[in-house]
């Protein structure tokens, strides 16, 4: 998968990923790349490759824990212009895509959920844009208005106050994390140095 839209706009190194995939270095007047540019650009390198994922803090204990003892495994599946597509599935749910967007400031994160046959589900979309430069390993996405007004219509108070994180350890981990101030941490990890099998589809994704 060609992924050269993410360099172009900011380097003129080009980075293609796939078989063989290599760089170019930059020229002498080739502005340094931004730290949001670096973030998107170490996961997308990571093109159409799987990877299987353990969870490391889930505190409090959930009474229904959607997690616990499921297969957990992200996608690299779609990287476009200034946008991946990173499905999480967990065991036979497939309902789930991390959607981030580089934009004029920084990235965004909004969380793609979807039911069996396709439709969006009722709490969709939601998620926050970095309100930091942050680095190229760790962005931090607050959570956002928009998410915080789908979150008060559905009485949930607790993700109003939401900050979500994610962190690319070069060819060596990955990180999703979530918090809240009252003390509400979930952190999932998952290995980059091994590949596994692709899964299908997402829901509602072809």
């Amino acid at each position: 998968m060609d992924i050269r839209s993410f360099s172009v706009t900011v380097m003129s190194a080009m980075i293609v990923v796939g078989c063989g995939g290599g760089s170019e270095p930059l020229s002498s007047s080739a502005p340094a790349p931004a730290a949001a540019d670096r973030f998107m650009q170490r996961i997308a390198q990571h093109c159409g490759q799987a990877f299987a994922g353990k969870v490391l803090v889930n505190e409090p204990a959930q009474a229904n824990d959607a997690f616990a003892g499921k297969e957990l495994i992200m996608h690299v599946r779609e990287c476009n212009t200034n946008e991946l597509k990173i499905p999480f599935h967990v065991g036979n749910d497939h309902s789930r895509t991390w959607v981030l967007t580089r934009t004029s400031t920084g990235v965004r994160l909004k969380h793609d959920h979807r039911h069996e046959d396709g439709t969006p589900d009722d709490n969709t979309m939601y998620g926050g844009e970095s309100t930091t430069a942050g680095s190229e390993v760790r962005q931090e996405f607050p959570v956002d208005q928009e998410s915080k007004d789908n979150f008060a219509k559905r009485n949930n108070a607790g993700s109003q106050t939401n900050t979500w994180a994610m962190e690319v350890d070069s060819d060596k981990r990955f990180l999703y994390e979530l918090s809240r101030p009252n003390g509400r941490l979930f952190k999932v990890e998952f290995d980059l140095t091994k590949p596994v099998t692709t899964p299908q589809a997402p829901w509602g994704h072809k």
